[in-house]
């Protein structure tokens, strides 16, 4: 059961990957899409987190008694991430928005018979 609660982040760090994944994939509805790549990338965020952890570590300030210590430069680099992630998501929202303006839709099947007919 140890062994099991070890690698328990990496499993969930797999699943929501592959959900994310597939979502993005399997719909033609472009908000849909955006959410599946919100849910790829808080795995990635998850992974990179989760390697970072140290056992019984503690902060970087130097203590006696403490010979572990943890690294604070993912944590730095996933709130980062976290910044420009919504703000690209911002930035595929509001595509999405200047899309269903000019197509009336935001289905991909349907985009593209409208783009084949004006051409």
């Amino acid at each position: 059961m140890q062994e099991f609660a070890g690698i328990f982040n990496y499993l969930v760090v797999v699943v929501l990957m592959m959900i994310g994944f597939y979502i993005t994939i399997a719909n033609r509805n472009l908000v849909k899409k955006l959410i599946g790549l919100n849910i790829f990338q808080a795995s990635v965020f998850i992974l990179f987190i989760s390697m970072g952890y140290v056992h019984d570590a503690t902060a970087p300030i130097v203590a006696d008694g403490h010979t572990a210590y943890s690294s604070p430069l993912p944590h730095v680099l996933i709130l980062t991430a976290i910044v420009v992630g919504i703000s690209t998501t911002a930035v595929g929202l509001a595509l999405v928005i200047r899309i269903y303006k000019s197509y009336g839709s935001i289905e991909e099947d349907e985009i593209i018979e409208k783009m084949e007919e004006v051409e």
